[in-house]
């Protein structure tokens, strides 16, 4: 008697993970396509490359996040944390001191931000959201403070290369060093046990707490980490900008968990890819560029990048809840 093959289920299944794979690619190439249409500017060289150069300082701190949010974490004091680096790189340079050393300096300083702010949560227990938001208050505090609440101007021009300066004939720096901090993020996610363990960190941080592994100092690692690309993407910042604000990346820490969230980082932990992010990332700068090229207000981008945020979190919890449905359908 011939048995009656049931309908494999597993096939819903595989397109369900292929779409959510392929989502925010299909989100930039569904906005690309849209603004191309709109706008006769947008397809150009020069704006292509602009919208790279805006959005390479949100890339360079995506990575940081990015690592973070996967080890089930989140961190609010990356905006703040890229204007105490800013500053601090700034005034050094005003002051004469080598070019080197003052970058050198920013990035420090911002590390040890996302170093205290590892600690309070590994160790003092704090929960993320808490520790990052004092966080963010006390670096842009000091932003404040040490540049008396003005604007630092007057650096060498030398200094202008990390936000200006162009390589390989066009290429602008910002988005190469952009390249550089994604690519060397890739080797760490899919290469080193720092990375690996991030995965296993966000999916069970007791599992993998009770299998032997020093969760605390990873911990400690990632945010260190996410400080240390904040404040280098401070630097290229103000470069970029040539002066040194203390109220600069203010509200970037939402667009930059956006453009995770958008990217397929999940807010549960766990999830995530170097990759994604980035798309995630440009997706926040098509936003941006296309709303400046369409004349819509910079009050009406808020509600549009309010909206972007709202959605993308709404999307996360989806897309948690989708696969563990007993009967899943496409």
């Amino acid at each position: 008697m011939a048995v009656k093959e049931e309908p494999s289920r597993s096939a819903p299944f595989s397109v369900w993970q292929n779409l959510k794979q392929l989502a925010p690619f299909l989100i930039l190439l569904a906005m690309g396509s849209i603004l191309t249409v709109l706008s006769p500017y947008f397809l150009t060289v020069d704006n292509l490359l602009a919208i790279g150069v805006q959005m390479a300082v949100i890339g360079i701190m995506v990575i940081g996040e990015m690592i973070v949010l996967i080890a089930s974490g989140i961190d609010f004091s990356v905006g703040s944390v890229l204007a105490l680096g800013g500053v601090i790189s700034s005034v050094l340079l005003v002051k004469g001191v080598p070019e080197p050393l003052c970058i050198l300096a920013g990035v420090l300083a911002s590390a040890s931000c996302g170093f205290v702010n590892g600690f309070l949560i590994s160790k003092g227990k704090l929960p993320p959201f808490i520790a990052t938001l004092g966080m963010m208050g006390v670096a842009r505090g000091l932003a404040l403070v040490i540049s008396d609440g003005g604007v630092i101007f007057g650096f060498p021009k030398s200094f202008s290369w990390w936000g200006m300066g162009t390589i390989f004939g066009r290429l602008p720096v910002p988005i190469f060093l952009m390249a550089i901090v994604a690519f060397i993020g890739y080797l760490v996610l899919r290469y080193t046990r720092f990375g690996r363990l991030s995965y296993a960190i966000g999916s069970n941080m007791e599992a993998t707490r009770l299998s032997g592994i020093q969760v605390d100092n990873y911990l400690m690692g990632y945010y260190t980490l996410s400080g240390l690309l904040a404040g280098f993407a401070g630097v290229v910042l103000s470069s970029r900008l040539n002066t040194g604000q203390p109220t600069a990346g203010s509200g970037y820490e939402l667009d930059v968990i956006a453009a995770c969230v958008m990217g397929g980082v999940s807010l549960r932990g766990g999830v995530g890819t170097v990759l994604g992010a980035i798309i995630g990332g440009l997706i926040m700068g098509l936003l941006r560029n296309g709303s400046n090229l369409l004349n819509i207000s910079a009050f009406w981008q808020q509600v549009l990048v309010g909206v972007v945020i709202i959605g993308a979190v709404f999307w996360d919890q989806y897309r948690q809840r989708r696969p563990n449905s007993k009967n899943p359908t496409f």
